[in-house]
């Protein structure tokens, strides 16, 4: 059953109005594809934020109802207050059904791999998330991948996946999205006095620096001692 939720038309524009709306604990919105302009709309902060914890979040297609008839929509963008993490203003997108999308969904590592139980790596996750198209219908909440038989050193890309039934792939292929390799072994030099030179040494805790505060007081100390 498709969630749905209440849209009002509002006819006040500007930040002033803006801000009046948000008191009454709703949001400022355009519907965009419903015109040149989009229409302009308020919609319930909990009904936006129930959709953002769903599942599918910013993907999921939803039923908006407003003055003038029902749309079947999706997040297109959300503008949020970098300091206060308020929500200030949503744009919607009208969704055709029968007419496939582009969206980013985020990708889902499965197993241990083989690399890692017995080999001594670690798994470097470095692609999350992947461009698909697909019919609305079809957009899946996750694409999950089994990692479990990489050895070490062994990678998948974004070619070797295999998408869900009526989803087509459109990152760049040849894109890691996770690669089983040794822990990176951290070198730390370390100037060590031997014969009159200097010389690194690996692995050694690096000397703590000496704070300005200090250095000023002993170099002060030094002074009246002359």
């Amino acid at each position: 059953m498709s969630l749905v939720i209440n849209g009002e038309k509002r006819s006040e524009h500007g930040k002033n109005a803006s801000r009046r709306i948000r008191k009454t604990g709703r949001v400022p919105a355009i519907l965009y594809g419903t015109g040149a302009a989009g229409a302009s709309l308020s919609l319930d902060k909990k009904d936006i934020f129930k959709i953002l914890k769903s599942e599918s979040g910013e993907n999921t297609i939803f039923k908006i109802a407003f003055e003038g008839g029902e749309a079947d929509v999706m997040i297109k963008a959300l503008q949020i207050d970098p300091v206060s993490d308020e929500l200030l203003h949503a744009d919607l997108i009208k969704i055709a059904m029968d007419k496939a999308i582009r969206v980013s969904v985020p990708l889902e590592l499965l197993g241990e791999p083989i690399g890692v139980k017995t080999e001594g790596g670690f798994v470097d996750f470095m692609t999350r998330s992947v461009e698909i198209e697909c019919l609305p219908a079809a957009i899946p909440d996750v694409i999950k991948i089994d990692i479990s038989g990489l050895h070490l050193h062994q990678s998948l890309k974004i070619a070797d996946l295999t998408p869900p039934e009526g989803v087509k792939l459109l990152g760049e292929p040849n894109a890691v999205v996770v690669l089983v390799q040794m822990p990176h072994e951290e070198k730390v030099e370390v100037k060590v006095e031997e014969e009159g030179a200097a010389v690194a040494v690996e692995g050694a805790p690096a000397a703590a620096a000496e704070p300005e505060v200090i250095k000023k007081e002993r170099k002060k100390e030094e002074a009246e001692e002359k």
